[in-house]
């Protein structure tokens, strides 16, 4: 599996508290990599880093084997970087298709200046469509608001979106956060399709079942710093446990 992104000796600080201290992390395609820790640990800080809400002090990212430095989430989004965070950032008033392309429409004719195009709504029905068929995305009407929609379909419905865009890495923030079972299993589900599908994901979460059935590899951080790496398995999911607590 060749890497899709890779942080190299990231320092980050935030006045006098050192939130990352020299972080070294591989995303690669075709897999899975579970980012773990408690509170505190600087998982959201690394992930926004990426994402280009925030800016290392020191290191470095990689993108294919190239440096890529990443100053804003546009920037993150052109290099193929698609973040859903747990607030899934959907706006509740627009359809699916409507966030799907919130600030990104299709537009046209082409030859008229872009302040002048008219929007294509059809065209972005049919492709929200046509991924939602694809990540097999069930929802009790396409053209009804994300407001009327339930949590696990609000999160499918961030999950593909952010399907349509990443090229290269898709990273989740606790996707499961506040779902029940059956609805967490349908993103789980989405999950896996988008590792399958050749991304690298990385996915954020407390829940040690999702771990095991997910992750290809797991990093744990514990106060700014990897203190592990570990294949996820049942077996040692004691040790996994161990490392997040620091016993």
């Amino acid at each position: 599996m060749s890497v899709a992104l890779e942080v190299r000796n990231a320092t980050k600080r935030f006045g006098p508290v050192l939130a990352l201290d020299d972080i070294s992390l591989e995303a690669r395609r075709g897999e899975v990599l579970a980012l773990l820790g408690d509170n505190g640990a600087g998982k959201s800080t690394l992930i926004k880093c990426i994402s280009g809400v925030h800016q290392f002090d020191a290191g470095e990212i990689m993108i294919d084997g190239e440096a890529s430095p990443i100053r804003s989430p546009s920037e993150a989004r052109s290099a193929g970087i698609e973040t859903v965070y747990q607030d899934l950032a959907l706006f509740d008033n627009l359809t699916p298709a409507q966030n799907f392309y919130a600030g990104r429409e299709i537009a046209g004719p082409a030859w008229l200046p872009v302040g002048l195009r008219f929007l294509n709504a059809r065209a972005m029905d049919d492709r929200t469509a046509e991924v939602l068929d694809r990540l097999k995305v069930i929802l009790p009407k396409q053209d009804a608001t994300v407001a009327l929609m339930s949590g696990g379909q609000r999160q499918a419905v961030a999950v593909a979106r952010a399907s349509v865009f990443a090229r290269k890495v898709v990273i989740l923030d606790e996707p499961t956060a506040a779902l029940g079972l059956r609805e967490s299993r349908k993103v789980l589900d989405l999950v896996a399709q988008l590792r399958d599908e050749g991304n690298a994901v990385i996915l954020i979460t407390h829940n040690m079942e999702h771990v095991v059935e997910l992750a290809n590899r797991a990093v744990v951080r514990r106060q700014g710093k990897k203190v592990g790496e570990i294949v996820p398995g049942k077996d040692n999911t004691q040790q996994l446990v161990s490392l997040l607590v620091g016993a």
